[in-house]
């Protein structure tokens, strides 16, 4: 499996540099999807509202949307793939051309798990834990995946006394490096989410994936691994949902550039969300568009290449028209990010002074349906 190589985020361009490079790094989406919410989650406050689909069914509906631009799917081992359906997706994998672009281990439904997975004090639960890494690490290898999403969402607490955060951050850091030795050669993509779940998740927010990422890294022993880390290559980078850092009341394109700029930015997973409140999953631009924009375009500043995750849940559209949707509304903010005056903008960045309120007009006749209705925009003094 060839490790992408995303060590360009780190560059630092001067504003000429910058000018240039957004001039000719064209924003492309490419997109995948959760095969999980193809089918309606269970609640526990109302019935499903549309039919529970087996997994062939799934895969018949994401068949379809490859021409609207799906290129890849995410999977969980062992709820969405596992050893009894492996030909069944190698078999869409071939004849569709739509990816498996991540399977991510199971560390959070089982009841096994109801304290914790590879952070659980539970010896034979956390050895559970590891075991389900590392046989979905090797999934990762045989699929070609770019990348396994770890997502700790059942590792965390409730009640804050007495809780051993020392431990808890060790025995899920040594367990994870553990199975990537075993495994070496696969990129870890870290999911943090501030609570929920847990009360508070194990890695609530986006600083703390970071220092997690540093923590593993230097816990591998592997010579592969080794060998990876010293060609300044990063094996634990993240996997920033866009509700999720919302939840936190985190800045998106600030987390973003951080991320990027320790070269972390493995992928990305989109949705919309009110600012705290619970994990809505809702359609992306649902809420909060001009979020959507600025986040794209600091990964046109930094040179994102990854694809567009779409995170959601459909629970009252069907998930076809959903995926539609959040798509098109990717696709028409790149295309508002890809049509900015670049020079205008990073002139009106590095002069704020001369250039006080001109950025804020600017954006809202890109964003005008008809821009001729409104007054002409003033010149910059930029001679």
């Amino acid at each position: 499996m060839p490790l992408v190589d995303l060590r360009d985020q780190t560059t630092r361009r001067t504003p000429e540099e910058l000018v240039k490079h957004l001039q000719t790094f064209v924003l492309e989406p490419k997109f995948s999807a959760g095969i999980w919410y193809f089918s309606p989650f269970a609640s526990r406050f109302h019935d499903y509202y549309k039919p529970v689909l087996d997994i062939e069914q799934r895969l018949e509906i994401a068949a379809k949307l490859k021409d609207y631009g799906l290129a890849a799917l995410e999977a969980h081992y062992p709820a969405e793939i596992n050893e009894e359906n492996l030909d069944l997706w190698k078999s869409f994998v071939r004849d569709t051309g739509i990816r498996l672009l991540t399977i991510v281990p199971g560390l959070f439904y089982d009841a096994d798990f109801e304290f914790g997975s590879l952070s659980s004090p539970i010896p034979s639960v956390r050895q559970k834990a590891i075991e389900r890494t590392i046989i979905t690490l090797r999934l990762n290898k045989e699929f070609d995946c770019d990348f396994a999403i770890v997502w700790p969402g059942i590792d965390g607490y409730e009640n804050n006394f007495g809780v051993d955060f020392y431990g808890m951050w060790d025995r899920f850091e040594e367990g994870l490096a553990q199975a990537m030795d075993e495994v070496p050669g696969v990129r870890i993509a870290i999911e943090p989410k501030p609570y929920e779940p847990r009360g508070n998740n194990i890695y609530r927010m986006t600083a703390d994936g970071l220092l997690m990422a540093k923590d593993v890294e230097a816990r591998l022993k592997n010579p592969e691994n080794q060998r990876l880390l010293s060609e300044g290559h990063k094996l634990v980078c993240l996997n920033p949902e866009i509700g999720h850092i919302l939840m936190g009341t985190e800045d998106v394109p600030y987390c973003l550039a951080r991320i990027m700029r320790e070269g972390r930015l493995a992928h990305t997973h989109w949705n919309s969300q009110p600012l705290g409140n619970y994990d809505q999953d809702l359609n992306v631009g649902v809420i909060g568009p001009e979020i959507t924009e600025a986040a794209l375009f600091v990964l046109k500043m930094y040179g994102y290449t990854g694809y567009f995750g779409i995170d959601i849940n459909p629970e009252r559209q069907p998930v076809d028209v959903a995926l539609k949707i959040c798509m098109d509304a990717i696709r028409a903010a790149a295309d508002r990010i890809n049509s900015l005056d670049y020079e205008k903008v990073i002139w009106a960045m590095m002069h704020p002074d001369k250039a006080r309120g001109w950025l804020e007009a600017y954006l809202i006749r890109m964003r005008a349906l008809h821009p001729e209705k409104l007054p002409p925009l003033w010149e910059l003094p930029m001679a």
